[in-house]
């Protein structure tokens, strides 16, 4: 037999369960414990107490009861059964006078039939005295005509009861407890309530749900007290506002600009330090990853139905077979264990000591189960009458300020309503960690607490134009102290989803510039009419085009504009570039995309364009057309676009002055002849391309001053390259020229040659009566010599020799008046070979910088 101990922990949760148990499984709880002390009761009182006494049944005593006593006196038959080492005896003796029964006088009494009497008088006397009869039989006999009947007469029912109700009780107490112990549910249910306890406790949450209420009320106050008084562009929501009349409205993305709320003092319930911010940022991301575990499965909810099922089957099973064995259990028994060979007796008269008592247990019981049956009936009505696998936080996003709190299905929803039955302030604080709006106020306090306006000012810099520029990367939002930076030129924003730009930005008068990568940042009505006024140049990376932030595109003092991200054909018309219009300064446009075409729209901006930049990252820009429009572009780059010829749309921009066609596939330029009509055009780039040869045609552009003709695979130089009298800069590098041509002298103009990484063996007088050159770009070629005139290069600062074939440098080089040794570009062992006077001259500093073109 187990202990109460044993039986007691197949119910034994953990007290941290307690806020999953509703009052019905804690009341079933409590009449579980009540059953199982019914049946160890009655199993206690079955094992001490006498099971059966049983008696012979006598043909003559069954006349016998019927006469009357002829003396007028009432007899009383005496039993008495030992279960020890005793003797039983059975004797009937007078009411009023009978005597004391003692084991000497049992002894007699059963030894009589063995032993002759010594008188006849005296057995004459007993006999008189006695009224009942003798049953010859000894204690053993009666012992095991006990034990023979109590399995044969006694009916089951009454002697399983006490281990029937045991088994059943223990039965129901696992089928409550299953869906606690079952792995695959224990782990999620241990998991909630671990989380669950952490919400409730976290100082965040006392803070979140605290401010909200300050709020409230100060909105509340706001709006009686005249919320009229406003400036026009400020608005009275709790979350965004709406622009002022004046103010263009963005419906296309959905985008709204959020207000700027007046300035209220919010009283600080609870002071947030460091570790509390930390652990309330787990819980977040704790939360998180539990509902993607949980809401996508349901077997929490189909395992407590179907454990609710089961105790409700086991409730009908045990009412209906005990209502038809209540009245099996009974004082008396009819026993014919047919053992007369044995005894001398046929039937037996038995009594069951236990009946009345197990009667009684078992009425009680049943009263039990009867309870406990209607709360499992209840249960189940519980279980269907509402989807429970659906949880709404209305009622929380009413009262608090957490309007995205989502709802939430499945087992967490099941878990949630659950909770509710235990106390429903649960819920509302564990919904605080489901807000993206609460998450993102504890990213601002713990990112204000952590980025200070002295952090951030370390990490300013100067950047290459010479401007104050800060650069803030992964954050989890922008610092408010950053708009205490008022005099920072630049301002940088990589990878912060969460970027919010408040009114305080107006405080930084010197901005002009800003980055947004992968920031698709969100602005208040203020902060936007003060970028609209101020911001000059604007550069926006994205993955997506909706990452563009919309207000963008009404940003009307705008000078340049930088779009960096994914504008395939199939999202072109996504761009929103229509809104351009309002662009009404925009002078420089940069796209770094993947077009196929240019888009349309960009005409909407041609009037005052002056820069498009379009960098493809290889897809084939087809459909150029566009650019016809673009009469004033005085600037025009298509790199990378994967273009075989010279676009012919491009010999229409007659404001055309520089032309940049890196990184195509242009093999042949037969059409420069129709730059020509390009009259401005002074600068032409057509490096990194495949171009073989250049024809003569070059010489119709008269005013060009620029050629880059760089990684390309020519291999002369064609005269008419030198006819160009105004030619300032010729980059030919790296291809497979192998002389100079002596026209080279005619290019007086000329101040920077590049022509490194080709084979060229020998260098022409003629190239050093180009006097004013200042860079000269000869390595990796073939040369063997350099000549003794390039001491007529005076206004040289830059020569590259390096990769060549020399033995020796031109001790002449001395007499280069503003060549230094950080200018020439040589091997150590040659420029360790000149004269010592002329590295001494090369040696001087000096601050005229030298300039390599390119």
């Amino acid at each position: 037999m187990f202990t109460l101990a044993e039986v007691a922990s197949l119910s034994d949760i953990q007290p941290t369960y307690r806020i999953l148990k509703p009052w019905w499984d804690v009341f079933m709880d409590y009449l579980a414990v009540v059953m199982l002390m019914v049946a160890i009761f009655a199993g206690t009182m079955q094992l001490t107490k006498d099971q059966v006494v049983c008696l012979p049944v006598l043909q003559s005593t069954v006349n016998s009861k019927v006469q009357p006593d002829t003396s007028g006196k009432a007899d009383f038959t005496t039993v008495e059964t030992t279960t020890g080492q005793e003797e039983a005896s059975m004797r009937t003796v007078p009411f009023s006078s009978a005597p004391t029964v003692t084991p000497d006088i049992l002894s007699r009494a059963t030894s009589s039939q063995y032993q002759p009497t010594e008188s006849g008088q005296e057995l004459k006397k007993e006999q008189k005295d006695s009224s009942g009869r003798k049953t010859n039989l000894d204690f053993q006999q009666y012992v095991f005509i006990n034990q023979m009947c109590y399995h044969l007469a006694l009916p089951w029912y009454s002697k399983y009861f006490p281990y029937l109700v045991l088994i059943h009780t223990i039965i129901l107490i696992v089928s409550s407890n299953f869906w606690f112990k079952y792995p695959k549910t224990c782990s999620k249910i241990e998991h909630f309530v671990s989380i669950l306890g952490k919400c409730f406790e976290s100082p965040w949450t006392t803070k979140a749900l605290s401010e909200t209420a300050c709020e409230d009320s100060e909105e509340n106050k706001q709006r009686l007290t005249g919320a009229q008084s406003l400036p026009k562009y400020v608005s009275t929501s709790s979350d965004e506002g709406s622009p002022s009349a004046s103010t263009p409205m963005i419906t296309k993305s959905g985008f709204k600009f959020s207000a700027d709320k007046p300035m209220i003092e919010i009283p600080s319930v609870t002071i947030l330090d460091k570790k509390d911010g930390e652990q309330a940022k787990a819980l977040f991301e704790k939360v998180r990853k539990f509902r993607a575990h949980v809401e996508d499965s349901d077997l929490i909810y189909k395992l407590y139905v179907g454990q609710t099922v089961i105790k409700t089957v086991k409730f009908i099973f045990i009412l209906c077979y005990t209502a038809n064995f209540v009245n099996t259990i009974s004082f008396e028994h009819i026993c014919n264990p047919k053992v007369e060979h044995l005894i001398g007796y046929t039937q037996f008269e038995c009594t069951h000591n236990m009946a009345y008592m197990l009667k009684k247990l078992l009425i009680s019981y049943i009263s039990l189960i009867c309870v406990y049956g209607f709360i499992c009936l209840y249960t189940l009505f519980w279980l269907f009458r509402i989807p429970l696998k659906e949880y709404s936080f209305e009622k929380v996003r009413e009262e608090s300020s957490f309007s995205d709190i989502p709802d939430v299905k499945n087992d967490f929803a099941f878990l949630l309503h659950m909770v509710d039955q235990y106390d429903q302030l649960y819920s509302k604080r564990f919904g605080v960690f489901l807000s993206e709006v609460s998450e993102n106020k504890l990213r601002g306090i713990s990112l204000n607490h952590e980025w200070t306006y002295e952090k951030l000012r370390q990490h300013v810099s100067r950047n290459a134009q010479d401007k104050q520029e800060l650069h803030l990367f992964m954050l989890s939002g922008v610092p408010d102290a950053v708009f205490d930076l008022t005099d920072l030129d630049v301002l940088k924003l990589e990878l912060i989803p969460e970027a919010k730009i408040t009114a305080k930005i107006s405080q930084m008068t010197n901005l002009q510039e800003l980055h947004l990568y992968h920031c698709p940042a969100k602005v208040e009505q203020t902060a936007f009419s003060f970028l609209r006024d101020h911001l000059r140049c604007l550069h926006v990376k994205f993955t997506d085009v909706a990452e563009i932030p919309a207000w963008v595109y009404l940003l009307k003092t705008l000078r340049e504009l930088y779009l960096i991200g994914n504008l395939n054909s199939e999202n072109n018309k996504m761009i929103g570039l229509e809104s351009l219009r309002e662009l009404r300064h925009l002078k420089i446009l940069h796209v770094k995309s993947n077009l196929t075409k240019i888009p349309p729209n960009i005409t909407d901006v041609a009037p005052h364009l002056t820069k498009l930049v379009i960098h493809n990252d290889g897809t084939k820009l087809v459909v150029l057309n566009s650019l016809k429009k673009m009469t004033n572009v005085a600037e025009l780059e298509l790199q990378n676009c994967e273009l075989e010829r010279i676009p012919h749309a491009i010999f229409s921009l007659s404001n055309l002055q520089e032309l940049d066609l890196k990184s195509n596939s242009i093999r042949t330029i037969e059409e420069i002849i129709s730059f020509q009509h390009l009259k401005r055009l002074t600068c032409l780039k057509l490096w990194h391309n495949k171009i073989v040869s250049i024809p003569s045609s070059i010489t119709h552009i008269k005013n060009l001053e620029s050629l880059y003709l760089s990684n390309n695979k020519l291999e002369t130089l064609p005269a008419a390259v030198f006819s160009l009298q105004k030619l300032r800069c010729l980059d030919v590098s790296y291809n497979s020229i192998a002389v100079i041509p002596v026209e080279i002298g005619l290019l007086q103009n000329l101040q920077h040659f590049h022509i490194t990484g080709n084979k060229v063996d020998v260098l022409p007088k003629q190239l050093f009566k180009c006097v004013k050159l200042r860079t000269l770009s000869l390595g990796q070629n073939c040369i063997t010599s350099i000549p003794d005139k390039v001491s007529q290069l005076l206004q040289l600062t830059y020569l590259e020799l390096k990769g060549n074939c020399l033995d020796r440098l031109p001790a002449t080089l001395g007499q280069c008046q503003l060549l230094r040794k950080s200018g020439l570009i040589v091997e150590d062992h040659l420029f360790d070979a000149l004269p010592s006077e002329v590295k001494e001259v090369l040696n001087q500093d000096t601050s005229i910088p030298f300039a390599n073109g390119i």
